[in-house]
């Protein structure tokens, strides 16, 4: 099963302590590239200009521990888990009082036993994220050292990226993010399902109509940087792209448009949705939260779109360490994984058709119509005829679909046939 292959990189990928940039993050991109070894890594330097934005410095993390002076027991340990130091985390070694430690103290009282996720990528600022339940358990009247060895230093954002070029020059998108360390379904589940997407694409080189990019980016700064260095080739070049994130619990599948909901992305991913999965919750815009902000952005606007199981941020588990390897499973990620694989394959097959004669061919004597009739018609029958009805060089692929309400990667197979047969034509 692809979902258990999947499920094994995520796995492999769980203990990396990422970030934006760092040695964390090409550890992350070189695990990755083991899978895919085309897989180019670049990088953007730090102090460089992308749009409004500057890359930040480099961010290295040693060790990070809070240590309880009257026992000498290490009370909090980056060695515990990867989310317990807030990201990007300035340098210290010293010993505070308990209400010095608190105001770098990041807990949910909701969620009592979950570390956060915390940040700080742009300010200079350190802190621990511990579970409520922790930080219950500090003694109020100790003094504690806090110990953060980290560094900033002049360095690279770096980023993935894979293009498998096709028989035509026209891009389809698959674009992830890569920063989030040690959270299941929120981080690696997206780049864990891009991975096995791009071998999928890469086992039919030579085959491809299409030509595919698969970018592996810290989320915000990666994108933004990326459009900012190739944004004339994107806007001629791409005609669908996909943002792929929170794929792997077994929740309904979601869908976040782009910014006017009208682009060939929305609309093959539309088309499954209302066709194959049938039940799913339908966002808007005005939902969004990852890097469709940047690509459907004014300026770029882009054909971007978003399909995922649970959206981010409405799941309890969402940002802390709950969202672990336990919050996944192989089978959501075999359903994620099929459903790209069916936007691929009916992207590949989306042509205009229009139909070679008037009225409705004699299909018996081609073989695909029963020659006695009693007055009924299966499904296959009827699927065809209907197809045919709007073959009238207007419609592609996917709006026929639409009209005989079928997902559209299982008309390919009878589009294929009629051509065969000499019932319908592309429209070139």
């Amino acid at each position: 099963m692809v979902g258990e292959e999947i499920y094994k990189l995520a796995k492999e990928l769980y203990p990396i302590l990422t970030s934006i940039s760092g040695p964390g993050l090409r550890k992350f991109l070189e695990t990755i590239k083991s899978h895919i070894p085309q897989l180019e890594i670049g990088g953007f330097p730090s102090g460089s200009k992308c749009f409004d934005w500057t890359v930040p410095l480099e961010w290295k993390i040693d060790e990070a521990y809070i240590q309880e002076l009257e026992t000498g027991n290490i009370v909090v340990d980056l060695k515990n888990h990867n989310l317990h130091v807030v990201n990007y985390s300035i340098a210290i070694d010293q010993v505070l009082t308990f209400e010095e430690l608190e105001k770098h103290l990041h807990y949910r009282e909701d969620l009592p036993n979950a570390i956060p996720y915390i940040t700080s990528y742009y300010s200079p600022y350190w802190g621990f994220c511990i579970s409520y339940e922790q930080y219950k358990r500090l003694n109020r009247n100790s003094k504690y050292r806090v110990v953060i060895k980290s560094e900033h230093y002049p360095g690279y954002v770096n980023y993935g990226e894979l293009y498998v070029p096709g028989k035509e020059d026209k891009e389809v998108v698959f674009s992830t993010y890569v920063c989030h360390p040690s959270m299941g379904n929120n981080e690696l589940s997206g780049p864990s399902l891009t991975t096995f997407l791009a071998k999928r694409v890469l086992d039919k080189r030579g085959e491809n109509r299409l030509s595919y990019r698969f970018l592996f980016l810290p989320e915000t700064i990666g994108s933004i940087c990326y459009i900012s260095k190739n944004l004339e080739r994107l806007k001629s070049k791409v005609i669908a792209g996909f943002v792929i994130t929170c794929v792997g619990d077994p929740g309904k599948f979601s869908y976040i448009p782009s910014r006017y909901g009208n682009t060939l992305a929305d609309k093959v991913a539309l088309n499954l949705l209302d066709y194959e999965i049938v039940d799913y919750r339908r966002y808007t815009y005005l939902d969004r939260g990852s890097d469709e902000r940047q690509y459907c952005s004014p300026g770029v606007d882009l054909p971007f779109c978003s399909i995922m199981r649970t959206r981010y941020g409405e799941y309890k588990e969402y940002h802390t360490s709950l969202d672990d390897l336990n919050f996944i499973t192989p089978d959501a990620l075999e359903e994620s994984y099929n459903f790209y694989s069916n936007i691929i394959d009916t992207l590949e097959s989306n042509f205009v058709y229009v139909a070679s004669q008037p009225c409705e061919p004699q299909l018996g004597k081609r073989g695909l119509y029963h020659n006695i009739s009693d007055g009924t018609i299966s499904d296959f029958y009827k699927t065809i005829l209907d197809f045919l009805s709007y073959a009238d060089g207007k419609n592609d692929l996917i709006d026929i679909a639409n009209h005989i309400r079928k997902p559209a990667y299982r008309l390919i197979g009878v589009a294929n046939l009629l051509k065969e047969h000499g019932s319908i034509r592309r429209v070139e």
